[in-house]
């Protein structure tokens, strides 16, 4: 497990970690409270990967896709039974990369028992502008 502090501007760092670690893809969970900056993560990720596009949370959609292989869950409004009952976890077999916020314990079991590649990052507010970041392997 790997821990950094950084603000927003150092953000592309967590990319390096994630595409070092998931150099074919895989499914990227994303904990934290309220207003953590999980999308803000995301944000930062698309862009560290070459993707000029607007990331908005999808809180109410589920689901957005930004360029070929970057896929960003929001699980927080419906809750991970409503993700499954979707057959949402499919969607995670696709090639790409796929952030999933608000992604917990059982999510984590799930992708565990399926072997599927995945890491977790772990976001907690050190000071107003920096944030902790635990990146490991689930």
């Amino acid at each position: 497990m790997s821990r950094l502090i950084l603000g927003e501007a150092e953000l592309g760092q967590i990319a390096a970690n994630i595409k070092e670690m998931l150099p074919d893809g895989g499914v990227v969970v994303l904990q934290g409270d309220l207003a953590s900056g999980k999308t803000t993560l995301v944000k930062a990720v698309v862009s560290a990967f070459g993707v000029d596009e607007t990331v908005t949370s999808p809180t109410f959609s589920l689901q957005q896709c930004y360029g070929d292989s970057l896929y960003h869950y929001d699980i927080y409004n419906q809750g991970f039974e409503h993700f499954l009952g979707l057959g949402m976890m499919e969607e995670l077999e696709k090639e790409g990369y796929h952030l999933v916020e608000w992604g917990d314990d059982s999510l984590i079991d799930i992708l565990r028992s399926a072997q599927m590649a995945t890491v977790v990052i772990r976001i907690t507010e050190v000071e107003e502008n920096r944030r902790q970041y635990e990146v490991s392997h689930a």
